[in-house]
This record gives structure tokens, C-alpha cells and sequence, in this order.
């Protein structure tokens, strides 16, 4: 692959000359070595300097260059985001090695979450190929482009677990399942971080928002989190240790209280578990302005106070407020804040520095200037082929009436809706540096694939939304979404006379990306009204009708479902999500994406997940009784479940078999299943194994993932597929909080999704 090849370009590039300091050279990149550095270091330190390296700043209004100019040449930067370009990062690595008095080097770090330059499908997007492989892919090309723009960090994966689709940051994560996301982050950390954060193409990850922040309440941005610890362990807890164990360097921190406590101002969460427990020697990271927020919180009387309970409670460095600066020195004078406690916090910030090999080479993401792109935004600098290699297989069948597609590349096509040829929301939230002019939309990947052997025709037909304070919010800061100002009816005749030319439309509708965003969180999660009328419009023209989702959220699609005769999930899916989309439509590529998150059938029944606790009282839809846990005036159950997709092909499952009856502790036992390819075309699909629990010391879940294997099979053809089950399969968190497999009977389940299965069962001895 292209990222593969460009490793030649790594070889040909000499890094800047080591400097003179007597502190830069070559270092081995070993804990020994950095711990002695970095004590060497801080005792050539002063307490301003100490506290500099706290502060991460961004460049913009607040922070001019000019100013930051002054600080640097003080000592009072650590590091700086939002800056991603060689030049820009270099004149200020330069002022750091001209300037300041230890020459200590900036780190730089952005928001690289599904790409940089290429941009990926979003998170849920990549969840959704149940593909670790393919989610390194995405990674190691998001750090290969980050690093070779001159980047150190990134504020990426998000492993926030989340069962509340109103949630705007549901988009950013890898959905509800503790399992997936874990699985997901560890590729996602390793494949970005590489062998070392100090390697040419690699950058340190910052995992985040720890901790629980995908729980907030009513899915309501900011908001607070409050469950058992046996909960929070058990279901939250997880991806974040996964990605700790994976390597990664920083973690983010919340922006959430947890049980009354906010995450920047928990020292249970910062030092008993992160640091004592789990061992971790990286860097804590405040999210934006989050040390103001805690007199807000309540739990900080002033801006010095707030200072005081966040360094006392473990985080490291200030991500954008001047606090730490203004009110440390004060704190370490009046012994309020111990030299102790400050000199730990600037050892962290360091040893992350030293494990990236800045004090090596402080260019060493940069490499010599006459190695900069002539062109920063040069289309060369792009992984296409990869970036449509990924979309494809994140795209989710969710209906295919009467094998509506794969479409035919010829006759009349109508390509409908206010998205179908929006480049910037086919980037999604967090779109990297990204630009949206280089994105393929919809239409334009359906007139290239079709070529010359179909008429494509196109009407908008919607706005996005025609409520003026929806698209004010969502035109806030940029211009994301413009506005058609005919009449709704005049464009939706358009539309529909389209539609009556046509052999088949595609309707692109959902939401803009800004509406699955940081700080958008929705109280409605449906397609917005001015779409919905443009598809009942559309469907009374009788022409057959697909509808392609773009979404970052899982929506409410009941009266959709009926109205489409094909539904296809597509996200939000990237540069050449266009041509992704269009070669799934036309069949050139057969879809195997799954859910990794149940699409409730309406707001009212969130939360739907499919890990649930059972109750004394579980609802049987086939024996229906009024006096058990449902809801009456709806169907039960979530419209589309967690780890659902259909293909172009057809597959079966056979019973499951097990290799023993009994699993031994320190052993192990194997499930199997024979998969096999039951249509007319190759195919692929997501074998999942879910276990339970059957009678344990407290409720266990109905169903949790502990497996899954991504399988192609040509037509007719069938494969074993096997998952091996040991007792760390079977270990949670009792009700005294000790982390244990108990001894019973488990079920064992294994299908295509986790409603459709087949059962069998064991006992652990």
C-alpha cells in the first residue's frame, strides 16, 4: 500500500544535526535511561519553568504569535495544538532552541481522530467493519500523515463506551459494546504509535475522555455521570485499560463529574487506579478550559482554588487557559501546592517528551526544510485507495427489498437530497486538516462509477433542516451547510419530477455532521422534518427507492424503513466516501459492515443496548404478558440490533459445537460453527461469539461479545470458524469488587448478529 512505500521516503530524509546542549544526543529510549534524564533535568529547572511545561496553548485570538513568542523565550510553553503545518511548527520549535533558556522542545498535537490529510470514515464508521486490521490501516496512515506534517500527539482514539444515541460524540467513538471498543482502541493506539512514538511516522495517542464520559445523563454534552462502581468497571472501565496496555502515552480527561466528582478533580481516577493500579507513567491531560470549569463544578471557591484541587488531583498539563501560570507560582510559595507534587507533574510531561526522542532530535517529525511539501495540501500527499478501501467495508446493509441493489449502470438514475452533494459533511466531525474541496460526494462517486453507461440526474430537494435555529447552530463557527432559499414545495417538485424521469432514486439524506458533533446533542434523534417530507414525497412516485444514511448517531428509522425499498448505512465515510458508496450501490463491492450500536425504534425507548441486565419480570415478545418489563404502546426491542448488516449474498450458521462440555480453570475449551455462503455472488461477514452468565453472584447480561471473526467465502462455499473460550473470558467485577470468574453454567452463543443465534452451553468448574 501507498504509506508502505512511502517508508523510502523516511530513509532518504536527514534529520536536523543534534545540538550543542548537554542534555540532547542520542538517549536510549528505555525507562531506565529517561528516568535518570529526566531527573537530571528538573534539578537544572525553576519553578517557572517547571510550571511551563504544564502549559499546552493553542495559537489563535487568545494567544497571538507574537505572545507566544514572549512565552516561549520564558520558558512557559510545554507544548502547542492546533498548529499543523511544518513551517508554522518549526518557527516555533526554532524559537524554543534560540530563545529559551534549557532548550526544552515543544511537543505538537492535534485532533487526528479518522485522519489527517485523508480523512477516514468516522469512528463508528470504522467500528463498523468488525476489521481490526482495517482500523490500523486507518490508523497507521493518520499517524503516517500527522507525523509527516510535523506532528508528536494526537487527542485520538475515543473509547468513551456510549448507549444513548443523543449524544453529539456518539460519532466519535466505536459505539456501545465494551468489548469492540476495546478491541478497536488497542488497534488503534498500536497501529498509530508503531513500534515507538519516537519513530519518523509515528505519533504518541491520547486516549479519551477518561473516564465514563460517554454515560453523561439524558445525552446531554457536559453533563454528569453517576453508577455503580461494579458498572463502571465492568462495562466503561475497559478501553481505556486497553489502551493503556497497548502503549498509549497520554490520556485525556473528562470533561464529566463521576459519582458527584469531576474527572479533572478525582484523584481516585488519577492516582489510585491510573497511576497506582494500572501502572501508567504517561501524561494526564485536562480537556479544553476544563481547570476554569471546576468552580463551576463547585468543587473550587476561585481560579486559584481550581489550580490547586487539579494539580493536588493529578492532571498534568492545562490544556488552553492561562491558570496553571498565574496562579501556581503563588500555590508552591505558600506551600498550598508541594514541589513535590508540581516537580511529578513536569516529570510526566518530560518523560512523554523523552519517549517521543525530542531530546534526541526535536525535528525529528520534521526533518530537514528542504523536505517540506512544496505544497502542504498537494493531492499527492493523499491515500485514496485506502481511504475507499476502508469506507467500503464500513459500509452497513441495513434493507434490500427484492434485491432493489445492487443498482444497474445503465438507464436513468435520480441522485436526491441535501446531502448528496455535500463535500464537508461526507468529512464528519473532527475532520482532521482534511480539506473539503479533495472529498468525493455521493453524486460524484455514483457519475464515476456508472461512467457513461447510466444518466445520472440531480435535484437537492431539502434543506438539511429548515429550522432557522438549527441551521444557525450549525453555521455557528463555520459555514457548514448551505442553505437553498426557494420554497420547501418547489424543491421537492423538483425532486419529485426527477424522481418520475427515473428508473430508480437515491436519496441521500440524515444529518449534517455538525448535528453529531462535540456540544450537539439532539432531544430528537430522527431524520429532520424537511428530509422526511421529501421522502414521503419521493415514495409516492411508486419508482423504487434507496436511501443512503449519512449519520453519526444511530437514528430512528420505523417510518424510513417502511418507505425504503434498500437502506444503506454509510456514516459519515471520508475523502472517497463517494466512491465508496457508489461501488457498494452498483454492486462492485458487497457490503459487510455491522452496527456497533442498536438503532432504537424511537427516542422514548433509549436506552437500547443489547447487553442489558435481564429483570425478575423479562419481556417475551412471543408470549406476550402486560405484567413484565416492556413498553406497551411501542414494539420492544431496538429497530436494527448491535451487530447487525446484511450482504448481497446469503450465509448460514450451524449449531455450535464445543470441544468439552466443561471448561477447567487454567484451561481452555473451543467453540465452532461452520459458516457457509448460501447465495449466487463472494461474500463477506462478522461471525460473532456472545457468552452469559447464566446464575452468578449478582445480574450478569443477557448476551456480551467475547469474539468476532470477519470471514469471505465464495458462493457455495462453507468455513469452520472456531473461538477459543479460557476463564479471563468469563472474569467481571462482583459486588465486592473483586474481579473473578465464578464457578456455574454459561451459554454460548454465535450467529451473523447478537439477535439471531445459535445456543449451546458449558459449565465452568
Amino acid at each position: 500500500m501507498k504509506w508502505l512505500l512511502s517508508a523510502g521516503v523516511a530513509a532518504a530524509l536527514v534529520l536536523q544535526p543534534a545540538l550543542a546542549e548537554d542534555f540532547f544526543g542520542e538517549h536510549p529510549l528505555t525507562p531506565r535511561a529517561r528516568d535518570a534524564f529526566v531527573s537530571d533535568l528538573l534539578k537544572k529547572m525553576t519553578v517557572d519553568e517547571k510550571i511551563g511545561q504544564l502549559r499546552l496553548i493553542t495559537v489563535g485570538p487568545d494567544n497571538p504569535k507574537e505572545a507566544i513568542r514572549d512565552m516561549i523565550e520564558k520558558g512557559q510553553v510545554g507544548a502547542i495544538f492546533n498548529t499543523v503545518t511544518r513551517p508554522d511548527i518549526r518557527a516555533m520549535q526554532d524559537q524554543v532552541m534560540s530563545l529559551s533558556r534549557l532548550k526544552i522542545p515543544l511537543f505538537f498535537a492535534f485532533d487526528v481522530i479518522h485522519g489527517q490529510r485523508t480523512v477516514f470514515p468516522i469512528s463508528l464508521g470504522l467500528a463498523s467493519t468488525f476489521n481490526p486490521e482495517t482500523v490500523r490501516v486507518a490508523g497507521r496512515i493518520s499517524a503516517y500523515e500527522a507525523a509527516d506534517d510535523g506532528l508528536n500527539m494526537t487527542w485520538a482514539p475515543m473509547v468513551d463506551i456510549s448507549r444513548d444515541p443523543r449524544w453529539g460524540r456518539v460519532s466519535e467513538g466505536f459505539g456501545e459494546d465494551t468489548y469492540l471498543t476495546s478491541i478497536m482502541g488497542r488497534a488503534m493506539v498500536e497501529s498509530m504509535q508503531g513500534k515507538s512514538p519516537a519513530d519518523r511516522y509515528s505519533v504518541m495517542t491520547s486516549v479519551k475522555h477518561y473516564a465514563a464520559y460517554g454515560a453523561v445523563e439524558g445525552g446531554k454534552e457536559y453533563n454528569t455521570v453517576d453508577m455503580s462502581p461494579q458498572r463502571l468497571f465492568n462495562d466503561y472501565m475497559p478501553p481505556y485499560k486497553a489502551a493503556l496496555d497497548a502503549g498509549s502515552g497520554a490520556v485525556m480527561v473528562g470533561l464529566n463529574s463521576l459519582n458527584g466528582t469531576p474527572a479533572s478533580a478525582n484523584p481516585w481516577l488519577l492516582k489510585d487506579i491510573l497511576r497506582k493500579r494500572w501502572g501508567f507513567t504517561g501524561i494526564t491531560v485536562s480537556d479544553h478550559g476544563a481547570i476554569k470549569e471546576l468552580i463551576n463544578h463547585g468543587v473550587a471557591k476561585d481560579p486559584k482554588d481550581a489550580v490547586r484541587v487539579a494539580l493536588t488531583s493529578g492532571i498534568n498539563m492545562s490544556m488552553s487557559d492561562e491558570y496553571y501560570s498565574k496562579y501556581l507560582p503563588g500555590l508552591i510559595k505558600s506551600g498550598d501546592v508541594s514541589m513535590a507534587e508540581l516537580d511529578d507533574a513536569a516529570r510526566h510531561v518530560l518523560n512523554v517528551k523523552y519517549d517521543m526522542g525530542l531530546f534526541n532530535d526535536p525535528y525529528r517529525h520534521l526533518g530537514p526544510k528542504q523536505s517540506d511539501p512544496e505544497n502542504t495540501f498537494a493531492e499527492s500527499r493523499l491515500h485514496r485507495e485506502e481511504a475507499r478501501s476502508v469506507a467500503r467495508e464500513s459500509l452497513v446493509l441495513l434493507k434490500n427489498r427484492l434485491h432493489t441493489l445492487p443498482l444497474k449502470k445503465n438507464g436513468t438514475i435520480a441522485v436526491i437530497g441535501p446531502l448528496a452533494d455535500s463535500q464537508r459533511d461526507m468529512m464528519g466531525s473532527w475532520s482532521g486538516a482534511g480539506v473539503i474541496a479533495q472529498t468525493v460526494t455521493v453524486l460524484q462517486g455514483i457519475r464515476n462509477v456508472a461512467g457513461d453507461s447510466a444518466k445520472i440526474i440531480y435535484a437537492k430537494g431539502a434543506n438539511v433542516s429548515n429550522h432557522k435555529g438549527i441551521v444557525d447552530f450549525l453555521n455557528l463557527y463555520e459555514k457548514a451547510i448551505q442553505v437553498d432559499s426557494r420554497p420547501a414545495q418547489t424543491m421537492i417538485d423538483e425532486a419529485v419530477a426527477a424522481a418520475r424521469g427515473a428508473d430508480v432514486v437515491v436519496a441521500v439524506v440524515g444529518e449534517a455532521q455538525g448535528m453529531a458533533h462535540e456540544a450537539s446533542s439532539r432531544t430528537s434523534i430522527g431524520i429532520p422534518q424537511s428530509q422526511r417530507d421529501l421522502i414521503k414525497a419521493l415514495k409516492a412516485t411508486g419508482k423504487p427507492l434507496v436511501l443512503v444514511l449519512m449519520n453519526g448517531r444511530p437514528l430512528s428509522l420505523v417510518e424510513e424503513n417502511s418507505q425504503a425499498d434498500a437502506l444503506l448505512e454509510t456514516w459519515f465515510a471520508g475523502t472517497e466516501g463517494g466512491n465508496a458508496i457508489a461501488d457498494v450501490l452498483f454492486g462492485d463491492y458487497n457490503p459487510s459492515g455491522k452496527l456497533p450500536v442498536s438503532f432504537p425504534r424511537s427516542v422514548g425507548q433509549i436506552p437500547v443496548y443489547y447487553s442489558h441486565l435481564n429483570t425478575g419480570r423479562p419481556y417475551n415478545p412471543e408470549h406476550p404478558n402486560k405484567y413484565t418489563s416492556r413498553y406497551f404502546d411501542e414494539a420492544n426491542g431496538p429497530l436494527y440490533p448491535f451487530g447487525y448488516g446484511l450482504s448481497y449474498t446469503t450465509f448460514s450458521v450451524s449449531d455450535v459445537t464445543l470441544s468439552a462440555p466443561t471448561l477447567r480453570r487454567g484451561a481452555s475449551l473451543t467453540a465452532s460453527v461452520t459458516v457457509s455462503n448460501t447465495g449466487d455472488r463472494p461474500g463477506a461477514t462478522a461471525v460473532q461469539l456472545y457468552l452469559q452468565d447464566v446464575t452468578a453472584s449478582m445480574s450478569r447480561p443477557v448476551k456480551m461479545l467475547r469474539a468476532f471473526k470477519k470471514v469471505t467465502l465464495a458462493p457455495g462455499a462453507s468455513q469452520t470458524v472456531r473461538f477459543p473460550i479460557d476463564e479471563n473470558a468469563l472474569k467481571f467485577w462482583n459486588a465486592q469488587m473483586k474481579y473473578a470468574a465464578e464457578p456455574g453454567a454459561f451459554n454460548v452463543f454465535i450467529g451473523l448478529d447478537s439477535a439471531r443465534v445459535k445456543q449451546a452451553s458449558f459449565t465452568l468448574q
